[in-house]
C-alpha cells in the first residue's frame, strides 16, 4: 500500500510565497513517487495544487484568520487571551481525525514560527497523546533567533513550544546556517536536526517542454559533470568520430561527460547509415555508451527513429555546458551563432563562423590536435569557469528531483520518528 503523507502549513497555492512554492514541489514529486499526498491548510485551493493531490481546508489554520490575527496581536505583546485555549481545542478537535490516517505529517514552520500559536499548541497536544505518526517539523524560519521577530515571543507558555526539543519529532532545516541555529536553540547535537535544502525546478526555470524534459531525463543529463552539445546531422563532414574520442578522453580524466548529437542520419542514404553504424561501433569500442548519446536513438519508443525539431534543439542549448563542433568543414557554422545567443561557450575547429565571428571569444583548436589535447583544452576551459562549476553543482545536487530522491524519500522511508 502507498504511504499516506499530510503536508501542513498556514496557506498553500494559489497563495504566493517561498514556503508555498516548496510545498508545491514536494507534493508533486511525492505523488510521482507513489505516495498519497494530502495538503491541509487554512487558505488555498485544490485546483492550484499538483495533480492527484488532495486538499483539506481548516480555516483556523490560516495565520490571517480574523480570530488568529486578534490572538497573535495580543500574544506579540506578551498576553495570552482567554480565547487562546478555545481556539487551540477547536484546532485539536479538527486535526485529530484529519491526521489519523497518515503515516507521515510534515508541518512547515508550525513548530518554529509564532504566526499561529494555537495551531502549534494543538499539534503538540496531539503528539503528547500519541495521536500523530511520523511527525516532521520542516523549519524554514525560526522566531526565537530572528532579529525581526525575537521580541514577539516570551518565556513560558505558549511561546516555549517554539524552542523546546521534542524527541517524537524529526526536525529538518533548509540550510546549514538554519541547522546550526535550530540545534543551538533546541540545545541538541547538530545531528538531531536534518538538513534538506530547497531546490530549483529546471523545466519551469529553463522553459522546457514536456517532450524536452522527457528527452533530458532519458539522456540522464542532470547528473553529468559536463554536457557537450553537437547540434548537427550525422554526416562524415561533422567529424563525429573525433567527438567520440574526445568524450572518451574526458571520461579517462575522471569527468562524467555527456556528448549529445542532436541530428539524424539520412535513412535513405546507405553510406550515411553505414557511417552511423560505424559510430555506434566506435562508441562500443571506446566504452562510452552512456557518455555519448544520439538523439536519433533516444526516443520515447525503444528501437524507433527519433527526430527533433529546432525548438527542442533550442531546449538542449539551454541545458548544455558547451558547444563542441570538430567539423572537417563548414560553409559557415550556424551553431556558433546560436551558442553565442544562448550564452554557451564554444570549442570548435577553425571554420568560418569561428574565425570571423567568434574570434578570440571561442576556443578553436587545430585540426591536427589529437583527442587528448582537445579534451585537456575543454577541461581547462570548463574547470576554470566559476559559472560552469556552479551550474554543475546546482544541476547535480539542487534540482527538486535530486533533493527528493536523495533527502526526502529516505526521510519518509524510516528516517522520521514514528510513534
Amino acid at each position: 500500500m502507498p504511504a499516506h503523507v499530510a503536508i501542513l502549513h498556514y496557506s498553500v497555492a494559489p497563495v504566493v510565497g517561498g514556503v508555498e512554492a516548496v510545498i508545491q514541489a514536494h507534493a508533486r514529486l511525492l505523488v510521482e513517487a507513489g505516495f498519497e499526498v494530502t495538503v491541509i491548510a487554512g487558505r488555498g485551493e485544490a485546483e492550484a495544487l499538483p495533480q492527484d493531490t488532495e486538499f483539506k481546508l481548516i480555516p483556523e489554520m490560516d495565520s490571517q484568520h480574523p480570530q488568529v490575527s486578534r490572538l497573535s496581536a495580543a500574544l506579540e505583546q506578551g498576553q495570552v487571551p482567554e480565547e487562546f485555549e478555545t481556539l487551540a481545542q477547536r484546532l485539536q478537535a479538527a486535526l485529530e481525525p484529519a491526521l489519523a490516517p497518515f503515516d507521515h505529517v510534515i508541518a512547515h514552520n508550525l513548530f518554529t514560527k509564532h504566526f499561529n500559536l494555537p495551531l502549534t499548541t494543538a499539534l503538540c497536544r496531539l503528539l503528547d497523546g500519541k495521536r500523530l505518526r511520523g511527525c516532521i517539523a520542516w523549519c524554514h524560519d525560526i522566531t526565537w533567533t530572528s532579529p525581526r521577530s525575537r521580541d514577539m515571543v516570551f518565556p513560558g507558555f505558549p511561546w516555549d513550544a517554539l524552542r523546546t526539543y521534542r524527541p517524537d519529532v524529526t526536525y529538518v532545516a533548509v540550510s546549514r546556517s538554519r541547522q546550526d541555529e535550530l540545534a543551538g536553540l533546541l540545545d541538541v547535537p547538530l545531528e538531531k536536526v536534518r538538513m534538506v535544502p530547497n531546490g530549483v525546478e529546471p523545466a519551469s526555470l529553463l522553459g522546457l517542454s514536456p517532450e524536452g524534459e522527457a528527452l533530458i531525463r532519458r539522456l540522464n543529463l542532470w547528473e553529468r559533470d559536463l554536457v557537450l552539445l553537437l547540434p548537427v546531422r550525422i554526416t562524415q563532414a561533422k567529424n563525429i568520430e573525433f567527438a567520440l574520442r574526445v568524450t572518451a578522453e574526458l571520461k579517462k580524466g575522471g569527468i562524467r561527460p555527456l556528448l549529445v548529437v542532436t541530428g539524424p542520419p539520412d535513412q535513405h542514404d546507405q553510406s550515411k547509415m553505414d557511417y552511423f553504424r560505424s559510430l555506434q561501433e566506435l562508441r562500443r569500442e571506446l566504452k562510452i555508451e552512456a557518455e555519448a548519446r544520439f538523439v536519433y536513438e533516444t526516443g520515447p519508443v525503444a528501437g524507433e527513429a527519433y527526430v527533433i525539431d529546432s525548438k527542442l534543439v533550442g531546449e538542449l542549448y539551454r541545458v548544455s555546458d558547451l558547444l563542441f563542433m570538430p567539423s572537417h568543414r563548414e560553409g559557415f557554422g550556424m551553431p556558433v551563432l546560436e551558442a553565442g545567443l544562448a550564452g554557451l561557450p564554444v570549442v570548435c575547429a577553425p571554420f568560418p563562423a569561428a574565425r570571423e565571428i567568434g574570434a578570440e571569444d571561442v576556443l578553436a583548436f587545430e585540426k591536427t590536435d589529437p583527442p587528448e589535447k582537445v579534451a585537456g583544452l575543454i577541461r581547462a576551459r570548463f574547470e576554470g569557469s566559476p559559472v560552469s562549476r556552479f551550474r554543475r553543482r546546482v544541476r547535480q545536487g539542487y534540482t527538486w528531483q535530486a533533493i527528493v530522491d536523495h533527502d526526502l524519500l529516505p526521510l519518509l522511508d524510516g528516517g522520521a520518528t514514528v510513534q
